[in-house]
Parts: structure tokens; C-alpha cells; sequence
């Protein structure tokens, strides 16, 4: 079988297309797949399946460990589809474990992704890296995350190990933990520890979260647009009135890899 690794904003992936569902992946193959020193190397593995007439993505997180959604990497799921013939430039839906996507996708350029309704912020919380404590807001994407505020990024010291989050008990699964800085020209510099994977060059779920918190730490008016500067690159997210987020960024397909060894 043959897989291709892509990349958004250098959150990067290894994608099989399998539209007749008959592929079983294991968990102790997605990390063999992903191991950065004797795989192919990536923060995530998609199965490109069908549900029904519909896109299914569906992906897992470096560990094996199953993820309900990927904002990065479901743009470089379209973009695959595009570039290798099997769907139309133009706006399509993906079904994901968090429901249907909607994606605009040019021939060429940025591709833009309608994350859905962010359904709730359940309230203030605490991230702890290194010794020092941050607080910011629990967010769901249809993943949750933890969106704290720093003074600069550059305090956070290394994200060799999951943040401690407070309280622990809203996460029963394990929490996506971003770290946010206000720039001066108006922009958010941000990084993140995405659960199942460690420190990663970007998240799209994340930088969603991340667009919604900073609102909220500025008044909260709505609608808002934010250009976010994860180490991977810069995307923007847009938030309508009714909390829709709409993600905008680059996908990269880089090159194909024989997986048989693997699978």
C-alpha cells in the first residue's frame, strides 16, 4: 500500500486512500508509521475512507490513539483529493468523527475549512509547564483544549512533558494544551501539546480554540478574525456571530512512501 506524507503549516501527516474501507489499521502500526527515528515520521496518520457518497477522514494521533478531528490535517486530506484526481476543486464536505466539514479548496492556494460551531467554554482553567502557572478558558473544539495566556512564549521553557491542567478532571482523555502570546502588531503567537503526540508545529483545532479564548480575553464581541503564528506557519480563523470558526491555511503534499513494511 502506498501512503503520502503532506503537511500543514508543518503539522504533518501520513495519508492512505482507502474509499472501499477494507483497510484495519492497528494502533502498533500507526506508530510504527509515525516513529520519527524508524518510520516515515509524522504527529498523525488519515485513512481516507467513504461514508456513504461522503469523505470519511479518519485519523489518529502518532500514538495510535483515535482523535475526533484534525483541522490541519483535514486540509491536507483535501488537498490529497485534489491532486491525485478523486474529487473537483471547489467547496465538498468531509465527514469526520466530529461530524461533517465543509471545505473551500482552489486549484491552487490556501485552503479553507468550516470547523463548525464551537459548542462551549466550560469555564477558567490552569496549565502548568515547568514550574510556572498560567490560567486561560477550557474550550471544545469537538477535541478539548486548554487556552492559556502568556507574556511571551518564550517563558513556557520546553514541552518535553504534558502540561499539568486544573482541574485535571475535565479531561478524562487528555487535553490539547496551548500557550498564547498577544503580539503588538494585533496577531497571536501560540504553541501547542497536542495529547497522543507531544509538542507539535501546529493545530487546527487549536488555533480555532485558541481564536475563540483570545476574543473572550478581549471582550468577547463577535464577529472576530485573528491571524495565529504557531512555529509551523500562519493561518487565520475567522469566528461568525454564532461561533462558527472557519479556518484558513496551506497543505503541502511532499512525497509517496511505500508502507508495506508497515502494513
Amino acid at each position: 500500500m502506498i501512503g503520502t506524507y503532506g503537511h500543514g503549516t508543518e503539522n504533518d501527516f501520513v495519508l492512505i486512500f482507502d474509499p472501499e474501507n477494507r483497510a484495519e489499521i492497528t494502533a502498533d502500526q500507526v506508530r510504527a508509521i509515525c516513529d520519527r527515528k524508524t518510520g516515515i515520521g509524522a504527529d498523525g496518520f488519515i485513512r481516507i475512507g467513504k461514508d456513504g457518497e461522503k469523505w470519511f477522514m479518519d485519523y489518529r494521533n502518532s500514538d495510535g490513539s483515535i482523535a475526533e478531528m484534525c483541522g490541519n490535517g483535514i486540509r491536507v486530506m483535501a488537498k490529497y483529493l485534489i491532486e491525485k484526481g478523486h474529487q473537483k476543486p471547489g467547496i465538498f464536505p468531509i465527514n469526520t468523527r466530529d461530524g461533517m466539514k465543509f471545505l473551500s479548496v482552489p486549484d491552487s492556494g490556501d485552503i479553507t475549512v468550516n470547523m463548525g460551531q464551537i459548542r462551549e467554554v466550560f469555564g477558567e482553567i490552569s496549565a502548568t509547564a515547568n514550574g510556572k502557572t498560567w490560567s486561560g478558558y477550557n474550550i471544545d473544539m469537538g477535541n478539548p483544549h486548554a487556552v492559556v495566556f502568556v507574556e511571551s512564549i518564550l517563558e513556557v521553557g520546553d514541552l518535553l512533558n504534558p502540561p499539568i491542567v486544573d482541574p485535571a478532571s475535565e479531561y478524562p482523555d487528555g487535553v490539547n494544551v496551548e500557550f498564547v502570546q498577544f503580539l503588538p502588531n494585533g496577531e497571536l503567537k501560540m504553541r501547542v501539546h497536542e495529547r497522543g503526540v507531544g509538542e507539535t508545529k501546529s493545530c487546527g483545532t487549536g488555533t480555532c480554540a485558541v481564536a475563540l479564548a483570545a476574543t473572550l480575553k478581549k471582550g468577547g464581541r463577535l464577529p472576530a478574525s485573528w491571524v495565529i503564528n504557531p512555529p509551523g506557519g500562519r493561518l487565520t480563523v475567522e469566528i461568525d456571530a454564532h461561533n462558527n470558526a472557519i479556518l484558513t491555511g496551506p497543505a503541502l503534499l511532499i512525497a509517496d512512501h511505500d508502507l508495506s513494511k508497515y502494513l
